[in-house]
């Protein structure tokens, strides 16, 4: 079975689940891929606020493959995937922001370096400039 939780970014500063979900109805499973996703988003705004950028759009989405048909007490997790979809202004921006994605997945993120304890994490970055060209 596939466990999912997609946050995204409210006014700039915080993750929200995606939907009418809350941490409340969450089963203990998707409360920790929440967790995970929610440490990498803010760990990566925090590596962007240094250099003064904040993102247009910003979804992080964390899906856990467990070892049961059906999320049980004894279920364990295989894998991880993690999807980082951001939309920013400028070129410069998307290659800083694709640079603070990728410090925050591999390095910075204590909550992707347990879950990389647990099983492997394969990350997928997905940074769009919507900068009009110039002819």
């Amino acid at each position: 079975m596939i466990e999912k939780v997609t946050l995204h970014l409210v006014d700039g500063v915080r993750f929200e689940p995606e939907g009418e979900t809350n941490c409340d109805t969450l089963n203990p499973k998707a409360l920790l891929l929440y967790a995970g996703a929610k440490c990498a988003g803010l760990t990566v705004l925090h590596i962007l606020g240094k250099e003064r950028i904040v993102p247009k759009r910003f979804e992080i989405g964390l899906s856990g493959e467990l070892t049961t048909p059906t999320v049980q007490a004894g279920s364990e997790f295989r894998s991880f995937h993690v999807v980082y979809n951001v939309e920013c202004d400028t070129d410069a921006d998307q290659t800083k922001i694709g640079r603070a994605v990728k410090l925050a997945q591999e390095k910075h993120c204590g909550l992707m370096q347990m879950l990389r304890k647990i099983a492997p994490v394969t990350p997928e970055y997905a940074v769009v400039c919507t900068e009009q060209a110039v002819v």
